[in-house]
């Protein structure tokens, strides 16, 4: 019953969490571009009332004109829409899945059962103190360099120095899905720390100004816009790192912190791509295919380096148990000769009868259609088993998250059986 409840919160939560995140990015992405493709009005009546640049839009079957104003408006208009609980709900419902996803079996997805480095609380604190640590790191170079003549390459250059420090800890420090949605979980945080801490406030003390008749002071502004572009740019690596965790064979790499560094990178050079396209279209700067071109290639590179290793190559080479974070490993081979010999009751270690066996004692419970069907994964006969090679594969050999709830239950030796049933083609009757 627990498990179903969480799966239902999962759900919701999951659905919630996507929603939110679509609205906040999606009003990110618009500002974004509704700064790069301003122009200067034509009206006078509009120049006179201090605006510094409009745009005419058509969608949805109508015209829309906004205008951006260089300072103050005139007037305060009576009612204004304020962006924050489009980001306060995304991270409220990601803390909550991440909660309900992670930190409740803290056992299972903080620790890493072949080589536990922490126990389950401590890997608890340590999670969410990559998330306050990150932030307070971050902000600390904003307030240092943000400001200064040139300050806006040092903050860059070293904010990626930072991610990549904290990609390479994670990575060293928890299993790979969970080292990935922690680095994209990190870096939401301060997205949303930078609404809530300096967003809002500077546009709350501008209103104040307005309301007093007193002059409003730009540094606000100009705080609030820095940070929002620094948003746009973490928007792509985050939503990368919340996806990968569908995909073990991409953070169970033994290089998993490069993989991931590489990939928020190839993110955030598309995302320059179009950032700059917008200005292109002006004619405000040069065309930046380069960044696109950079992201496409860092793309291809890391596709082209974890391209699966042919089934006879694998079958070839010598295995034993691979740890977490390893996808294709070489061994001992005598020990592996010794493993293949016919075990008890005839069935040699990797064949599916063996496999089968070992599949009776420890995953029918919650893999069956007479049980659970945990994820509507079944294993009652040889073909529902043979389907789903690669995610017993994934998970019992690679991830060793398998059983739920006690990976120590199965020894290296059944492990192995696994991995040399799905390195032979996975026979089944």
């Amino acid at each position: 019953m627990e498990s179903y409840i969480l799966d239902w919160a999962n759900l919701l939560l999951r659905w919630l969490h996507v929603i939110t995140a679509i609205a906040w990015v999606g009003s990110s992405f618009y500002f974004v571009f509704l700064d790069s493709s301003l122009t200067p009005p034509v009206d006078e009546d509009l120049k006179k009332q201090g605006v510094s640049g409009e745009l005419w839009a058509l969608h949805g079957g109508g015209f829309y004109h906004p205008v951006k104003f260089a300072g103050a408006p005139p007037k305060l208009p009576e009612h204004t829409h304020w962006f924050f609980w489009e980001s306060y709900t995304t991270w409220l419902s990601g803390f909550a899945l991440l909660t309900v996803s992670y930190l409740w079996n803290a056992n299972i997805y903080l620790v890493n059962p072949a080589n536990p480095v922490m126990s389950s609380g401590m890997a608890i604190a340590v999670a969410l103190s990559f998330l306050v640590v990150f932030w307070l790191l971050y902000n600390g170079i904003c307030r240092l360099f943000g400001e200064k003549e040139g300050g806006d390459g040092i903050v860059g250059a070293m904010v990626l120095v930072l991610v990549c420090m904290a990609s390479y800890l994670a990575c060293k420090l928890f299993p790979g899905q969970a080292a990935f949605l922690l680095m994209g979980a990190m870096l939401a945080t301060s997205m949303s720390a930078n609404v809530f801490f300096w967003i809002i406030p500077g546009q709350k003390k501008m209103v104040a100004s307005i309301k007093a008749g007193e002059p409003v002071d730009p540094i606000h502004g100009k705080r609030g816009k820095q940070r929002s572009v620094h948003n746009t740019y973490f928007t792509l690596p985050v939503l990368f790192a919340m996806l990968s965790n569908h995909y073990g064979w991409l953070y169970s790499h033994e290089l998993n912190w490069l993989v991931l560094i590489l990939m928020m990178f190839a993110g955030a050079a598309i995302r320059q791509f179009f950032v700059m396209r917008h200005g292109y279209k002006l004619g405000r700067n040069p065309h930046p295919w380069k960044y696109a071109a950079v992201g496409v290639v860092v793309l291809l590179g890391v596709i082209a380096w974890l391209k699966p290793v042919p089934p006879a190559a694998v079958a070839a080479s010598p295995a034993v148990i691979a740890p977490v974070g390893q996808s294709v490993l070489q061994g001992d081979t005598e020990k592996k000769s010794e493993e293949s010999a016919p075990q008890a009751g005839g069935a040699s270690a990797g064949s599916y009868e063996k496999v089968h066996a070992i599949m009776q004692q420890h995953c029918m419970v919650c893999h069956s259609a007479a049980t659970i069907a945990q994820k509507n994964v079944k294993f009652d006969t040889p073909q529902d088993i043979k389907s789903h090679a690669q995610q017993i594969y994934q998970q019992v050999v690679l991830l060793r998250k398998m059983p739920f709830g006690n990976p120590g239950a199965l020894s290296d030796d059944e492990r192995a059986a696994f991995q040399q049933w799905f390195e032979s083609g996975a026979p089944a009757p």
